[in-house]
């Protein structure tokens, strides 16, 4: 229904000033695959360095562990609070990010015309995603070629974003509703580049049959922000015959720990893998924790955790500031106190029964997002006291939000985004199998030859479409894919105590916005 809402005559095409409609309406989980997998890479990177707590250039894999920089609540707060967690940061742009740098690029090179003259509008779940939209570093002069690069205003990567509940607004004060719009695909024309548009478009009549499919929903276990932390850790599995998952709720639903094990007796060949995956192999046999399970010696070869909402993001980033150092007489037996402690906690999570509650360094990954209960939970969402525009725009739906509380509403969100049951181009369930990877977590050696199938994704096809992209544009594939981030200084409240404070609680009081 977003399609016709945007592109189709039903929807704004139909009124406004100048009846105008989008010409292509793309869906960003074509470019967040792309994320998930240059995601893994960053975090094989990033393990396999020789000093795993050693500060990395702004070009290479960030510091062990390496923290999601997707959500930008969390990297506002992070940049303005505590630097310290900023070479932890993600190097990679988030979907909306690089949906917005492909467009860009492509189009202005394909039709011929400026970037200011291409206008990028993002529908997204966050307020805090137009902050991101405004950053300077995701702008055309960062991928602009050397040689056309002119003293021009920077050009946005994307020009505007919406929130959810904006978009039901856009659609009332035009007085269109969403129940009487189409739900059936769009028609629209082809994009420039042939391979771009088989992978942004996978669901077109013209689309050969192994690309005509909507991509795979979203499990409940992939978590409802994107699945992040979900694709690192299958990416592992798959990488490790024999690994089991085990997963260790913390203090709260919102903080949990995520412990990959393998039996120390079972091999561990590494046939047709890539050399990030290599990398991520190679560099889990460096952990030392050894467990028993079911009188069977278990090795730990992979860490992880996931951390929502300012509350627990708050531990967080305490437990990744660095000790300070003393020059004190005592010093040394300060230090040695802390790494005492740290050890504590490292044998107390020895076993997958145990709190999550460790050396935060033995993470190589942690899933970080700013509101509660993650991206479906976003301050931009459709709430149930929406009054308004759910009498008007939810009415004549399956379900509607009469007597219904906050939380079901939740429940119904998630339900509605790991199902994504609005498309008749889903693959058949027939079919779903072969695309889908072993519960096992291993694929078997005629998948890795073939489509190299992770997380129901094909790597090696979002890898040809990367290159193709890097190769079509003359664009090296780090301005493309990777972005940086800084320390923002202030001078309001410039000495003020609890200045920082007083920033986490407004943070925390409007749902994780700034």
């Amino acid at each position: 229904m977003i399609d016709h809402l945007l592109g189709g005559p039903l929807g704004l095409a139909s009124g406004g000033t100048h009846g105008s409609g989008f010409t292509w309406i793309v869906d960003t989980n074509a470019m967040r695959e792309a994320c998930l997998i240059l995601g893994a890479d960053e975090v094989a990177t990033s393990m396999s360095s020789p000093s795993l707590n050693a500060p990395s250039e702004s070009t290479s894999a960030p510091k062990k562990p390496v923290l999601t920089s997707a959500c930008p609540g969390w990297i506002c707060y992070a940049e303005k609070t505590h630097p310290h967690v900023l070479p932890h940061l993600s190097r990679l742009k988030s979907p909306q990010a690089l949906t917005g740098t492909l467009l860009k690029t492509v189009l202005s090179q394909q039709l011929d015309i400026r970037p200011d003259q291409i206008w990028h509008l993002a529908v997204m779940p966050c307020f805090d995603k137009k902050l991101e939209a405004s950053r300077e570093e995701l702008t055309d002069i960062y991928w602009r070629p050397s040689s056309s690069r002119e003293p021009t205003p920077p050009v946005r990567d994307v020009d505007c974003v919406i929130t959810a509940r904006e978009l039901l607004m856009l659609a009332d004060t035009r007085g269109i509703s969403f129940p009487s719009l189409p739900q059936v695909p769009i028609s629209t024309p082809s994009f420039p580049d042939p391979l771009l548009d088989t992978f942004l478009f996978p669901q077109r009549e013209s689309q050969p049959s192994p690309h005509k499919r909507r991509r795979r929903n979203q499990e409940p276990a992939a978590g409802p922000s994107g699945g992040y932390l979900h694709h690192v850790l299958q990416t592992q599995l798959a990488n490790s015959p024999g690994g089991k998952l085990h997963t260790i709720r913390g203090r709260n639903a919102d903080v949990v720990e995520y412990i990959i094990t393998r039996p120390l007796s079972h091999p561990n060949p590494s046939p047709h893998l890539s050399h990030a995956e290599q990398r991520l192999r190679d560099s889990s046999n460096n952990i030392e924790d050894e467990i028993r399970e079911d009188g069977e010696e278990q090795v730990t070869i992979f860490r992880a955790a996931r951390y929502y909402g300012f509350r627990n993001i708050q531990n967080l980033v305490r437990k990744l500031k660095p000790p300070r150092t003393r020059r004190l007489p005592g010093a040394a037996t300060t230090t040695k106190q802390a790494s005492k402690n740290n050890n504590r906690s490292s044998i107390a999570t020895k076993t997958p029964n145990a709190t999550a509650a460790g050396n935060i360094n033995d993470y190589s990954y942690i899933e970080v997002m700013a509101c509660p209960g993650g991206c479906t939970n976003g301050g931009g969402q459709i709430k149930v006291d929406d009054v308004g525009l759910g009498a008007r725009q939810l009415k004549g739906t399956d379900r509607g939000n009469e007597g219904m509380s906050q939380k079901q509403w939740l429940e119904m969100v998630d339900e509605a985004y790991y199902s994504m049951s609005s498309s008749d181009t889903e693959i058949d369930d027939d079919d779903e199998g072969d695309l889908n990877m072993r519960d096992d977590g291993d694929e078997g050696e005629g998948d890795r030859k073939g489509n190299e199938m992770v997380n129901g994704i094909d790597v090696r096809n979002v890898r040809n479409v990367l290159r193709h992209w890097s190769e079509s544009t003359g664009i090296e594939m780090g301005q493309l894919c990777f972005t940086t981030f800084r320390e923002v200084r202030s001078d309001v409240g410039k000495g003020a105590e609890g200045e920082k404070d007083r920033v986490v609680e407004l943070a925390g009081r409007i749902g994780g916005g700034w």
